[in-house]
């Protein structure tokens, strides 16, 4: 299934206006049902996440494939009218030509908006040298603009996620650096003290910055994360591992006592079976 050009334009219209002000909440489902399920419950977006998908397929975050991305990313585009933003990783490639070639495919998936990150995958150094991530960031952008469908580039700064020394500093210059490469929002996985969050959202203002809350934190919440000035919420992750979480517990439980009680915090059935009937 695919989604036409009108409503892929209609989306994206949508999703630009989403970043214009206030503070909104971008969940990430991990398969059609669970981003069904989040439009039935009024959220206005909705996000990829790589490593939740790449759980449901008994794979680690790095190990899915490009086209098992596009064929995931297009299912979630086309499950619901909402705009989808897609975790791109790091477009599958390292050279910038490579990144407008992957970045040109995901933009014809049907998505509003995709991220592109700047980590390289490897061990050392963690991060692709700051010159490259600024032209692959630039490759992507030309990509989309020359698509003729103005979907959301989001630039990714790893820095905290593979564990640089000053991941503050080098989350900066990043930022600021892709924002003038010609991202439309930043987002710096990883960054939760608040200081360092209303820095990173005057240094690029005034395009928005995307927040990942991805742990329960009582400084990390949406009135809070607005008055900093943070346009966008995402969870990455973590309703995954949330769903994987009773997952596990209930069938641990079910192995070591031969008993079913457990199965007793499962969602209901008719429940489900009301939201995905009104699909049809």
């Amino acid at each position: 299934m695919s989604i036409s050009n009108d409503s892929q334009q209609t989306a994206v219209s949508k999703f630009r206006q989403l970043h214009e002000s206030g503070c909104f909440l971008i969940p990430n489902p991990f398969d059609i049902g669970t981003a069904v399920y989040l439009h039935h419950l009024g959220f206005q977006a909705l996000a990829t996440s790589s490593a939740g998908f790449a759980f449901t397929r008994g794979l680690t975050d790095e190990a899915v494939s490009r086209d098992a991305m596009l064929e995931h990313v297009r299912d979630i585009a086309s499950a619901t009218s909402l705009p989808v933003n897609a975790d791109f990783q790091n477009g599958y490639a390292d050279d910038p030509e490579g990144v407008a070639e992957s970045v040109a495919l995901c933009v014809k998936s049907g998505v509003a908006g995709l991220s592109i990150e700047d980590n390289s995958g490897n061990e050392t150094p963690g991060l692709y040298e700051k010159s490259l991530a600024i032209e692959r960031i630039r490759a992507a952008r030309r990509a989309i603009d020359d698509s003729g469908v103005p979907v959301v580039l989001t630039a990714r700064c790893e820095a905290w996620l593979v564990n640089e020394p000053k991941p503050f500093e080098v989350a900066i210059e990043r930022l600021t650096a892709f924002a003038e490469a010609g991202a439309d929002c930043l987002y710096a996985p990883g960054v939760t003290k608040s200081d360092e969050i209303s820095a990173i959202v005057k240094a690029v203002s005034p395009k928005p910055v995307n927040v990942l809350a991805w742990r329960p934190d009582p400084n990390m919440t949406l009135a809070s994360l607005r008055d900093l000035g943070v346009r966008r919420i995402s969870v990455g992750s973590a309703l995954s591992r949330v769903a994987w979480g009773a997952f596990i517990k209930a069938a641990r439980s079910i192995a070591s006592t031969g008993e079913f009680d457990s199965l007793a915090e499962g969602a209901s059935f008719a429940e489900l079976s009301d939201v995905f009937a009104a699909r049809k």
